[in-house]
């Protein structure tokens, strides 16, 4: 006899990510929400019961080891304002302190020095539009500016006998110029073009002095690349036809792991540099694989892999062997692995002949025709993937097809389809949904009275935009953080993002009148749907006026709105509580109307 599982019991389902080698290879620290909210925590590399080195009430959102693994830093955030500071955690977790002391600056961490002693960073904390680079001595809490910027710069990394640092330039989603900063006198050079849309990711400076990274100059996909520091030049070390998603490089400089993104899903490869031969590790589960890091020794990669039947847990792979171990064991919450649903891989035609890629969802033993849940990913530059979802297993549970189209502006098909979105281009993907409905319609397997659109972010634009320029396709619609104006949006982002943001979507300047006439919020009229909208108060993205510009003009005219408003929440909904709160409320909404 199956049984039914409430929302709460599947955002129960644990996920453990982004592993870090400590003490000298010994053990395995990794971010999980095993307490219902992101911390540091470790494990024993030969497995174990974890330890818990963290214990913030508000979300750990990234972790990096010293050289050594006795220290890590990991950013903290407060109620999702996404002002990250830098904390320093001894690998036992005895030692908890801040090392950030400006509660209203951001804070990326960059690099550790290889003795351990210095970190690199940036801080927008001298003005909010520009991220400075400074440098710490972590014993004496000492910060020094070594570079004033103008935009936003991060630190990629340090070079092997700490005098250099690489940086790159976030001027757009497909530009990241790379620069050479000498730390001492604070010199600076530019190692790759800034006058040409580039991206330059994953940078990694060899035991050698080799610098490898993923760049995409020359080729519409991401590649493995050697940089020449004195030129600038790249050599191609691995092409695949599609995305390399992920790159690290061994403590000897002998070997790469790296992942590449076929079509959505994930295939990791430990690349022999001296051979110049590749070899995938095929014992994995079929679905996401990231964020690879070589131990000490060089002899293993631990990496974080997750699938549709499988929640985010860490894996170790043998860097000869291949042999696949996992080392966290996250909870499923009692829910049966067996009744976790795999997607059917689609592809359909648009408006333009364009074939869009799409993960089709079917609900086990419910028959036709189907409620369906059309999701739409954020970005506009990021992917839906073979991943782990609950939102979407629930939904499957109850008996909703789900569809997750990956509509042009993705990531993970190359830079000319990202590219396809691009400014006047913005409701090109817009008509790609509608054609999402058209092929649901002639599969045969569905209601075409009982469609919803759900998405957040950008995606909640996507709703925004859908709900306005073909009402009549929507049996429900859930808006989540998304952008209703465009031009309020654009006034009222945090400063640091304005021009990352115009440079894709348009800017004040320029297309006022455009931005203008696409923005939902002038289009309220012609929306058919009931409609559900959540966001956090504390979102520097996009603002909560966004949320409130829609909600209000909905509630003037009288039409069905339900409106899930959160005060220590930003972006992303993180804390346990609220994001039971939020996705019980968001079943309660579909039930009544699909």
């Amino acid at each position: 006899m199956s049984t039914t599982f409430d929302f709460e019991r599947y955002l129960n389902i644990r996920s453990a990510y982004t592993p870090a080698w400590l003490n000298d290879g010994q053990r395995v620290a990794f971010l999980t929400d095993i307490t219902g909210t992101p911390q540091v925590w470790a494990v024993d590399a030969d497995g174990g019961w974890p330890d818990q080195l963290t214990f913030f009430q508000d979300k750990v959102w990234t972790l990096s080891v010293a050289q050594g693994g006795e220290r890590l830093i990991c950013t903290r955030d407060v109620g999702g304002n996404e002002r990250y500071q830098l904390f320093l955690v001894s690998s036992d977790g005895a030692e908890v302190r801040r090392l950030s002391q400006d509660d209203d600056a951001i804070h990326h961490f960059g690099s550790w020095s290889h003795d351990a002693e210095r970190i690199a960073y940036v801080s927008n904390a001298r003005n909010s539009v520009h991220f400075d680079v400074y440098v710490q001595t972590v014993g004496s809490g000492k910060s020094e500016m070594v570079f004033q910027s103008s935009g936003n710069f991060r630190v990629l990394a340090w070079s092997p006998d700490d005098s250099l640092l690489i940086l790159s330039h976030e001027i757009s989603s497909a530009h990241q110029p790379l620069y050479l900063l000498d730390v001492d006198d604070g010199s600076i050079r530019a190692l790759t073009p800034d006058d040409q849309p580039l991206s330059n990711r994953q940078v990694r400076w060899a035991s050698d002095g080799a610098v490898y990274l993923l760049t995409d100059r020359g080729l519409d996909f991401m590649g493995a690349a050697r940089l020449d520091l004195a030129t600038g030049e790249v050599t191609y070390l691995v092409e695949h036809g599609w995305d390399v998603e992920a790159l690290e490089v061994s403590p000897d400089a002998r070997t790469l792991a790296y992942v590449a993104n076929v079509d959505g899903y994930a295939r990791l490869y430990i690349h022999d540099l001296a051979a110049g031969q590749s070899g995938q590790v095929l014992d994995l589960p079929r679905g996401v694989v990231a964020e690879p890091t070589f131990s000490p020794d060089g002899k293993r990669v631990a990496v974080s892999v997750q699938s549709p039947q499988h929640s985010l847990d860490i894996w170790l792979v043998d860097v000869d062997s291949f042999e696949c171990r996992q080392v966290t064991q996250s909870s499923l919450a009692g829910i049966p692995r067996d009744s976790l649903v795999q997607p059917e891989l689609i592809h359909y035609e648009t408006f333009d002949g364009c074939q869009i890629p799409a993960f089709f969802y079917r609900p086990v033993g419910v028959a036709a025709p189907l409620p369906v849940v059309l999701y739409v990913h954020g970005g506009p530059a990021s992917q839906t993937r073979a991943d782990f979802d609950p939102r979407f297993q629930y939904f499957l549970s109850r008996g909703y097809a789900v569809l997750a189209p990956n509509v042009r502006g993705s990531s993970g098909y190359g830079k000319t389809y990202m590219a396809l979105d691009d400014v006047r281009k913005r409701m090109d993907s817009v008509t790609d949904l509608k054609y999402a409905v058209s092929w649901l319609r002639a599969c045969g397997e569905v209601d075409p009275d009982r469609i919803a659109i759900y998405g957040r972010s950008y995606g909640g634009f996507m709703v925004l935009a859908a709900v306005t320029a073909y009402p009549d396709l929507w049996a429900a619609a859930i808006d989540v953080v998304g952008i209703a104006n465009w031009v309020t949006f654009l006034e009222n982002t945090g400063p640091w993002r304005r021009a990352h943001r115009e440079q894709e979507y348009g800017s004040l300047a320029h297309d006022r009148d455009f931005l203008e006439s696409i923005s939902p919020i002038h289009k309220v009229d012609r929306i058919q749907a009931p409609m559900l909208v959540v966001h956090g108060v504390n979102d520097p993205r996009v603002p909560v006026t966004e949320a409130d510009q829609i909600v209000n003009s909905l509630r003037d005219r009288g039409h069905p709105v339900e409106y899930l408003r959160y005060e220590d929440e930003g972006h992303k909904i993180s804390k346990l509580g609220n994001r039971i709160d939020s996705f019980t409320k968001m079943a309660g909404f579909l039930a009544r109307y699909l």
